[in-house]
């Protein structure tokens, strides 16, 4: 039992601390909680790690939880820790970006965030 803790340990002290990771929100432009001047083409999204293109994605919505009518949001193929979500022409008011990402480790983590478009 001692050598097998002992192993243990010692596999433990070697792995990768990446490896046991998750994707998870790094920053977004426009970034969490931010206030534009004008409404925004797009959502970026950057993650921790990369991400499992066809299991991940975003959604926008407006303060009252309509849905924004906005194209698929894709995982930029040249970094895979991108994913972006093309825009229609937004008003001014307060919008929910809502987010699902699998990483490359297959563990799923999901958020949102708000922004706001001042006129």
């Amino acid at each position: 039992m001692r050598r097998f803790l002992l192993t243990a340990a010692l596999v433990a002290a070697v792995l990768p601390g990446g490896a046991l990771a998750h994707a998870f929100l790094d920053h977004a432009v426009p970034a969490v909680g931010a206030t534009v001047p004008s409404a925004p083409r797009q959502v970026q999204l950057f993650f921790t790690q990369e991400l499992e293109p066809a299991f991940s994605g975003a959604t926008i919505a407006a303060a009252n939880g309509q849905p924004v009518a906005a194209g698929a949001a894709t995982v930029d193929p040249q970094n895979k820790m991108e994913m972006v979500l093309n825009l229609p022409s937004l008003a001014p008011g307060s919008y929910k970006v809502s987010w699902h990402a699998v990483s490359v480790d297959t563990h799923r983590t999901e958020g949102s965030f708000s922004f706001e478009v001042h006129p």
